[in-house]
């Protein structure tokens, strides 16, 4: 059984984002995500297979930009940006994984559309220090 540290878990989820959404790099996210990985996401189908799927069927503009990352135990929570996903606004998401044996064992999400300046009520982007193009 292979334990990692908060520390090994946030760098293994920004390489594991960075290899699938990023990079399109399948064999390389293969060795992040779990054989029986568990999706919680209602957008998203169940297992790797499910995951990975969606991604191909996304644009090749998807990009994934991580704003903050922290991690507790065997769990992290990265906040980020998704773009380029072929709708009008980018979605800003609180996604929680959980490590089983080194690797991304399950999954959970919260997604928002970027609200633009106009858009905010509090003046404040939602992602980063200045609102979206």
């Amino acid at each position: 059984m292979t334990k990692t540290t908060a520390e090994q878990n946030k760098a293994l989820v920004l390489e594991a984002f960075e290899a699938l959404f990023n990079k399109r790099d399948y064999a390389a996210a293969e060795r992040f995500w779990s054989d029986s990985y568990i999706q919680h996401s209602a957008h998203i189908p169940p297992g790797r297979d499910g995951l990975f799927n969606l991604v191909r069927a996304l644009p090749d503009t998807l990009r994934y930009e991580n704003h903050l990352i922290l991690a507790e135990g065997d769990y992290v929570i990265a906040h980020g940006r998704f773009s380029g996903h072929g709708r009008p606004a980018s979605w800003i998401a609180a996604d929680v994984v959980r490590f089983e044996n080194g690797k991304l064992a399950e999954h959970w999400d919260v997604l928002q559309d970027e609200a633009t300046k106009a858009e905010s009520a509090s003046g404040l982007p939602m992602f980063g220090d200045r609102f979206p193009a």
